[in-house]
């Protein structure tokens, strides 16, 4: 099972980065991306139908942890299409007004699973069997559904809303940076104040977004009253580089690797073979000395 969906997840991944580096807009890249995660949440699910778990806690794993995993972005992309295409046309306020409804009903989603929202995000295991192995019945009878949880084969009780519970984070997070946008009427202009010469960002767009969010989150600019968004537009054109429209796309699949923070990992080691190295008796000397 893990071969398969490791290799899934590859190409899923594949594929959507594909399209968000395209000069689309965002109605277009949400449609076809729920597209390609509609097609292979499709081969999933036919795969997990015809397959036996090697026992409940391999179930387990892939109800609680895997599906939603992936499920959790055709929620994200759809949720998205639906905002963008329905967002009004007409002032900034009534554009905050619309967004800001859409992250009281994240909310209100949040309170209605209360229990088990709290239960999921304190890491608990307790209640795994029950919530995460199929045929258990649910005493909550949630009603908000999905099409690929209507096949008991292939659903539980709660990785649909576990899986809302991360498209939520995901979502929240944009609607978050499209606030501060007008909030801040943010325009990328070449008469601004930045150096001249620009140093151009040579490793990948998710290790700068890495970096990105760190420095954000320990408030390194202005005692932290810089938004995020402004931030990233600044390293943009300091660094020659293009993020994209959405970095908080790209945070939260971040929070879902293996190893989530491998570039700043990468930094520290390196920091401390390089002061290791310069200490007196150390193995080299600093680059840096002439």
């Amino acid at each position: 099972m893990i071969s398969f969906v490791e290799k899934l997840q590859k190409e899923i991944r594949c594929k959507i980065d594909l399209i968000e580096e395209e000069d689309k807009n965002i109605l277009k890249k949400s449609l076809d991306a729920s597209h390609i995660l509609g097609n292979a949440f499709d081969r999933l699910k036919e795969f997990i139908i015809s397959y036996k778990f090697k026992d409940e806690n391999e179930e387990i794993l892939f109800f609680k942890e895997i599906k939603p995993k992936i499920f959790c972005h055709l929620i994200y992309y759809r949720k998205v299409y639906n905002i963008e295409m329905h967002r009004p046309v007409a002032s900034v306020e009534a554009q905050k007004e619309y967004l800001k409804k859409k992250m009281d009903a994240i909310h209100e989603f949040n309170n209605k699973i209360l229990d088990f929202y709290r239960y999921y995000r304190s890491g608990a295991t307790y209640l795994d069997a029950a919530y995460f192995v199929r045929g258990k019945p649910d005493t909550e009878q949630y009603l908000e559904t999905f099409y690929y949880e209507r096949d008991p084969q292939f659903s539980t009780n709660a990785d649909f809303k576990v899986a809302k519970i991360i498209a939520n984070d995901m979502l929240q997070a944009y609607l978050l940076s499209e606030l501060e946008l007008l909030d801040n009427h943010l325009q990328k202009s070449t008469k601004s104040p930045f150096p001249k010469v620009k140093l151009t960002w040579t490793d990948s767009k998710t290790d700068l977004i890495e970096l990105i969010y760190a420095l954000d989150t320990e408030g390194c600019f202005n005692n932290g009253k810089v938004p995020l968004i402004q931030i990233a537009a600044y390293f943009e054109i300091i660094f020659n580089i293009d993020l994209g429209n959405n970095i908080a796309r790209n945070f939260y699949d971040m929070r879902i690797r293996n190893q989530p923070t491998p570039f700043l990992d990468r930094l520290r080691e390196e920091i401390l073979k390089r002061m290791e190295n310069t200490k007196p008796g150390g193995k080299g000397k600093d680059k840096d000395k002439k």
